[in-house]
């Protein structure tokens, strides 16, 4: 009988479910657990490798025929903002941003399910309590941050942060659906970029740039970026 060590990790294969991004395709994961001191070792070279993290699990696409979702992670030093991008940073100019420890509270909870509620009623999401939501951000053995974005004292937006040994995993962010016409998400990406600079790393993974679908396709303007082939990450600009 094989003898496996509790710190080496075990990978699985979900079930075929439907697709959440393509209408019409049925998507498999395989996953691991991210558990024990070896969690953020594991965590860096599983996201290298394509994987992404909600709370203890690490998981990667593995769909029969199908290879649309693509990894992306934005070259933090060399990237150019566009001018919308640079309008946006301007529209948001009055918010103040502060990284810290990852604890949930009542008040992201407040933005988080009104933000679900607006935009993603449908989701595999959308049944999250305030119980699921702490688990979300603090079932972590990995070093994660939460970063708030408030204007005049009040919260607006919330992006919950793996901080890796090359680069920030933007695991999840959302924001008060009241102020969508700030375009908080390519706000918060490109804090999170500026903030990458100040921390001297290289990267910003931003999970799975899906090719057909329209609610991903925003990942795919933050240039230069890498995107994971089958022969390694790949510059695109």
């Amino acid at each position: 009988m094989t003898q496996h060590s509790r710190d080496t990790p075990q990978f699985y294969l979900t079930a075929p479910s439907p697709c959440p991004y393509l209408a019409g395709r049925e998507e498999r994961k395989v996953f691991t657990h991210l558990v024990g001191e070896r969690a953020p070792e594991l965590n860096n070279i599983l996201t290298h490798g394509g994987f992404r993290r909600s709370q203890s699990i690490a998981y990667r696409p593995a769909c029969e025929g199908c290879r649309s979702c693509i990894s992306v992670r934005v070259l933090a030093g060399e990237f150019r903002p566009t001018r919308s991008m640079r309008r946006i940073v301007k529209r948001n100019a009055d918010l103040d941003a502060e990284m810290r420890r990852a604890v949930p509270t009542s008040e992201q909870y407040a933005i988080f399910r009104g933000y679900l509620d607006s935009r993603h009623r449908d989701g595999g999401m959308a049944d999250m309590t305030v119980l699921d939501y702490a688990m979300m951000v603090e079932d972590s053995h990995v070093e994660t941050r939460i970063v708030e974005y408030r204007r005049t004292g009040n919260l607006v937006a919330v992006a919950l942060t793996d901080v890796l040994g090359d680069g920030l995993s933007m695991v999840y962010s959302f924001f008060e659906p009241d102020e969508a016409a700030r375009s908080l998400g390519t706000f918060m990406v490109i804090d999170h970029i500026a903030r990458a600079r100040l921390m001297n790393l290289t990267y910003v993974y931003l999970g799975y740039w899906v090719r057909g679908s329209g609610k991903m396709d925003y990942k795919s303007r933050f240039l230069p970026q890498e995107r994971l082939t089958p022969d390694g990450w790949a510059k695109v600009d």
